[in-house]
């Protein structure tokens, strides 16, 4: 199956009859993100960053998991191709490239667990990697909001972990990069962005 914003819409549609919740909306607004900042560059697909964000999450249609999302969303990209979307289905919640890095709960098998291990430490990140990575920290179920605002949302839900801080100086490292290659301040791209982190 071609890889389009109407294959991939249709795919998440799915996913949400499977698995209705905040999840999609978020999902939608990480694509928003991607596709709007990337608008702004040279080098990049919008359309593509569209449907890597969008589908970022698919893994979720099963039902609530914690990293089991991660490898669910691997096989179910692979399964229709989508190897790039597949990595990114794993790669965004490892902006820094060690699975011990994660702060979730590793609900999968030891095989899985050892497939990702070796997946994170050989993949090879491009700019649709980090624009995901970076736009998963830019979007709530409500709209798009600043980093810090994310951060919080996390780690709330999530706790505070050894690498948290470490993950966060890495988002803001991507925000610098992103803004350099949009030649101005991603959070000027987004409507409603300071609106919606002041809720």
């Amino acid at each position: 199956m071609i890889l389009n914003k109407e294959n991939a819409e249709m795919e998440l549609k799915k996913a949400e009859v499977s698995n209705p919740g905040d999840w999609v909306k978020h999902s939608y607004y990480v694509a928003l993100a991607c596709e709007t900042i990337t608008a702004h560059t040279d080098d990049l697909s919008k359309d593509l960053a569209y449907c890597y964000g969008l589908l970022h999450d698919i893994g979720r249609y099963p039902g609530r998991t914690s990293e089991k999302h991660l490898i669910d969303g691997y096989r179910y990209c692979m399964n229709l191709g989508w190897d790039k979307a597949a990595q990114i289905c794993i790669s965004h919640a490892f902006m820094i490239q060690d699975i011990h890095t994660s702060i979730g709960t590793f609900d999968v098998s030891k095989e899985d667990y050892t497939f990702m291990e070796q997946f994170v430490k050989n993949a090879v990140y491009d700019d649709y990697d980090r624009l995901v990575q970076l736009c998963d920290s830019l979007a709530l179920p409500t709209g798009f909001c600043i980093l810090e605002k994310r951060f919080v949302d996390v780690t709330m839900r999530y706790g505070f972990h050894p690498y948290t801080i470490a993950r966060w100086k890495k988002i803001l490292a991507i925000k610098d990069y992103f803004d350099e290659k949009c030649h101005c301040s991603i959070y000027e791209l987004l409507p409603g962005i300071i609106e919606n982190s002041m809720r």
